[in-house]
C-alpha cells in the first residue's frame, strides 16, 4: 500500500498530492468576507454519480445545512458539494432551510443538470441569514472554473476556512488486489467550538473506489469514533458539524470487498485521525498540541469518558500553557470523569517523564519536564489504569490568552 500523508502532529502540509478521479474543484469570493483576496466559496462536482454518507453534529440546535444533508444521505446518486464559509446558516428558521437547499440545488443543476443531487456546508456566525444573491452568484462563478487539479483542490479547502491558519487536508492511496490504483483525499477545517460528536467543523473525503451507500455509512461512522470524535479544543460542541464522505468508482467500478474492503477501511481510519489531528494542531491560539493516551480501563467508554475529561479541564490546559508540570491537576481531573478506578493503580507520565506512580508521586526534576514543554509544540499525557485492557488515544490543546481574545471579538 502507497500512502502520502502530511507530517503527522502538524499544522503543516508538506506532502505529494494524489487527486481522486472523477472530481472538480473550485474556490472563488463572492463577497462574503470583508478580504477580497480570499476564498469564501467552495464547489465539488463529481462526473460519476457518487455513493454518499455523512455524520453530523450531535447538537439539538443544528443548522439547516445539517438538517438538509441528513435528509440525503446515506445516497447513491450524489454530483455536487457546495460550501461556505463567514455565515453558518443556523438558527435562521424556515428561511435558512429554503436557502440550503437552494444552493444545493444551484450546484447540482450547475455539476450534472439535475437537482436533488447536491449537498451543503456552511460555516461562520449563527443567527445571520445568507445573503443568497452573493451566494448564488459566487456558485454560478465557481461552476465556470471547476477543474481536476492540486491546485483547485487546496482553493477548496481554503475556501472553507474561518479562523484556521492554514488549509487542512491528506492524501492517500491504494493498490486493489486486481491492480488498480485508488485515491482518497480528505479535506477539514475548524481550530476552535471544537468537541467530540464532532464540533465547528466541516471536513469532506473523497475516493474514486466504488463503494455501497450503506457501507459508505458504516465505514466513516466508525471512522469518526477514533479521529473526529476524539478532538477537542474547549468542549463546545457547534451547530454545523459536518463529516461529508463521497465514492464515485472512477478508478475502480466493482464494489470494494473482502481483503480490498479491509484495506481501504485502514486507509479510512488513518486518514481521518491525520487530518483530525490537523484541527486542534491548528486551534485558535494554541502553542500546543496535547496528546492523551488513556490505559487500563475497564472498556472503552471509560477511556473515553477519562480522556475527554482530562482534555477540557482548564486547569490542565493552562497548565501546559504555562509550561508548568503540575499532575496534580491531571490525575485530579481523571477522578471527576465520573468512572470508577482505584487511585492506587493510577499513573501519569508527561512526554515520557514518570511523575505519579500507582497512586504515589515520584521524584523528578521540575525544571526538565517543563522545559519539555516549553521547547516542544506537542505534549504527551499517558494515564494508565489497573481496571483492565482497554485504551483510547484523544488530542486536544492548552488554553492561552490568544485563544481567550480570539472569540471575545468573534462577531465584533
Amino acid at each position: 500500500m502507497e500512502t502520502s500523508c502530511g507530517l503527522t502532529h502538524s499544522q503543516f502540509n508538506f506532502m505529494t498530492i494524489h487527486i481522486p478521479k472523477g472530481y472538480r474543484f473550485s474556490a472563488v469570493y463572492a463577497g462574503l468576507k470583508s478580504d477580497p483576496y480570499s476564498f469564501d466559496l467552495s464547489l465539488l462536482a463529481s462526473d460519476f454519480p457518487a455513493s454518499a454518507a455523512g455524520v453530523f453534529t450531535q447538537n439539538l440546535v443544528c443548522g439547516a445545512p445539517v438538517q438538509y444533508d441528513k435528509k440525503h444521505v446515506p445516497s447513491n446518486d450524489v454530483r455536487a458539494v457546495v460550501a461556505n464559509t463567514r455565515y453558518a446558516n443556523a438558527c435562521t428558521g424556515e428561511q435558512g432551510l429554503v436557502d440550503a437547499e437552494t444552493m444545493a440545488d444551484a450546484a447540482s443543476l450547475l455539476a450534472c443538470g439535475e437537482t436533488g443531487k447536491g449537498l451543503v456546508m456552511s460555516t461562520g456566525v449563527i443567527g445571520a441569514l445568507l445573503p443568497m444573491e452573493k451566494i448564488k452568484n459566487g456558485i454560478d462563478n465557481a461552476a465556470t472554473r471547476l477543474v481536476a487539479s492540486e491546485a483547485a483542490f487546496i482553493n477548496f479547502a481554503k475556501g472553507i476556512m474561518t479562523t484556521d491558519t492554514i488549509e487542512k487536508y491528506v492524501t492517500q492511496q491504494m493498490k486493489l488486489g486486481t491492480g488498480e490504483i485508488i485515491t482518497i483525499a480528505g479535506i477539514c477545517k475548524g481550530a476552535a467550538m471544537i468537541a467530540p460528536n464532532l464540533a465547528t467543523m466541516l471536513a469532506l473525503i473523497l475516493t474514486d473506489a466504488a463503494i455501497e451507500p450503506d457501507v459508505a455509512q458504516e465505514l466513516l461512522h466508525n471512522a469518526a469514533e477514533n479521529s473526529f470524535n476524539s478532538i477537542s479544543v474547549e468542549g463546545h460542541t457547534s451547530t454545523s458539524d459536518t463529516l461529508l464522505f463521497l465514492a464515485n468508482g472512477a478508478a475502480a467500478a466493482k464494489k470494494l470487498d473482502g481483503d480490498d474492503l479491509i484495506k481501504f477501511t485502514n486507509l479510512l481510519n488513518e486518514l481521518c485521525i491525520e487530518l483530525a489531528i490537523k484541527i486542534p494542531s491548528d486551534g485558535e491560539g494554541a502553542s500546543h498540541l496535547i496528546t492523551i493516551e488513556v490505559e487500563g480501563c475497564e472498556d472503552i467508554a471509560a477511556a473515553r469518558t477519562i480522556a475527554r475529561k482530562v482534555a477540557e479541564d482548564p486547569l490542565v490546559k493552562t497548565a501546559i500553557f504555562g509550561a508548568d508540570p503540575n499532575w496534580g491537576r491531571v490525575v485530579s481531573a481523571a477522578g471527576t470523569a465520573g468512572v470508577k478506578f482505584n487511585p492506587k493503580k493510577l499513573s501519569f507520565y508527561l512526554n515520557g517523564f514518570e511523575l505519579f506512580q500507582n497512586g504515589e508521586p515520584k521524584n523528578f526534576d521540575k525544571k526538565t519536564v517543563a522545559e519539555s514543554i516549553k521547547n516542544n509544540r506537542n505534549t504527551n499525557f499517558k494515564l494508565t489504569f489497573g481496571e483492565g485492557n482497554a485504551k483510547t488515544t484523544f488530542w486536544t490543546t492548552d488554553l492561552t490568552t490568544e485563544y481567550v481574545r480570539l472569540n471575545a471579538d468573534y462577531t465584533t
